[in-house]
């Protein structure tokens, strides 16, 4: 068992993680899961925290969780994205906190308490859960995660009849995918998302014969799903916070990879991301099916 975690991606000239380290963020395929660590059994615990108050509080739980008493735990935040608060949520957790600023972040540098205060609380309202207004499990920290985001809203407004085999590639916690598998002309349908939370989400709110789930990054997966009919997506355009257009234009480019000649992709995105041009390149035709509330949805086919 390693005696170091760490969570997501601290930048090396703040808080460098050794590589033998074990990776526990829910964001990178492959890694170990922060829930399932047993308890007192780290020494060092290096957290890059998520902006999200439950879901930063909910790592940051179980983080002193798996640390032994007097275990070390480094948790950094850009100062707009959660950093400004960290300091307080360690606190309230009992610890004693020295607390740097550089580069933009808030450094913070602590060890287990005794006996750490307030950490079933934080995990419980970070963890997977029923969230009422969307009607279906999700968890703190997946997108959308409590609401139906106005994109996938309209995707749902003008979901086609697809057949056959698909793929619903960014599925979050399953919204679209549910109401595809809704028709019997759908044969199978693969569930693929970077975030393991959103996975075990969907496998929650889907029970269904024909499902498949896989956790993984679009942009390494498109070699091994083909020969699909239909593809439907909500690609995400940020990146650690940051707007990266080139994972739309991912997600559009390993669709193609994925479908069969004739096959036909279905994709909702902002109105001002410009994604026509690689939908162009990739594709023999596209429509633009819908127009509303600041998303466009468009039709493309093989």
């Amino acid at each position: 068992m390693p005696e170091h975690a760490v969570y997501g991606f601290p930048p090396a000239a703040l808080a460098a993680a050794p590589s033998d380290a074990l990776q526990v963020s829910p964001l990178v395929p492959g890694a170990a899961d922060l829930e399932d660590l047993a308890s007192d059994t780290l020494s060092r615990f290096i957290a890059a925290a998520p902006p999200g108050t439950l879901e930063r509080r909910f790592a940051l739980a179980h983080a002193l969780r798996v640390l032994r008493e007097g275990g070390e735990l480094i948790a950094l935040a850009p100062k707009a994205k959660g950093g400004a608060r960290l300091r307080k949520e360690l606190e309230a957790f009992g610890c004693a906190v020295h607390e740097t600023a550089r580069h933009h972040h808030r450094l913070c540098l602590t060890h287990r308490p005794v006996a750490p205060e307030g950490l079933d609380e934080a995990i419980e309202q970070g963890a997977l859960q029923f969230a009422p207004r969307l009607g279906l499990w999700s968890q703190p920290g997946v997108f959308s995660w409590d609401r139906i985001d106005p994109g996938s809203a309209l995707l749902l407004e003008t979901k086609p009849e697809f057949a056959g085999a698909g793929a619903d590639l960014g599925c979050g916690v399953g919204l679209l995918g549910k109401a595809l598998l809704s028709s019997p002309a759908v044969t199978s349908l693969t569930l693929l998302d970077i975030d393991h939370r959103a996975i075990a989400a969907a496998r929650r709110n889907i029970d269904d014969p024909r499902a498949a789930f896989l956790h993984a990054d679009v942009r390494s997966a498109a070699g091994k799903i083909t020969d699909l009919d239909f593809v439907i997506m909500n690609p995400p355009f940020h990146d650690g916070g940051r707007e990266d257009r080139s994972l739309g234009q991912a997600f559009i480019a390993a669709a193609a990879k994925m479908l069969r000649k004739g096959g036909v992709c279905r994709l909702v995105a902002n109105v001002a991301l410009p994604y026509e041009p690689a939908l162009i390149a990739h594709f023999a035709t596209v429509c633009l099916i819908a127009q509303a509330r600041g998303y466009k949805v468009h039709e493309a086919r093989k």
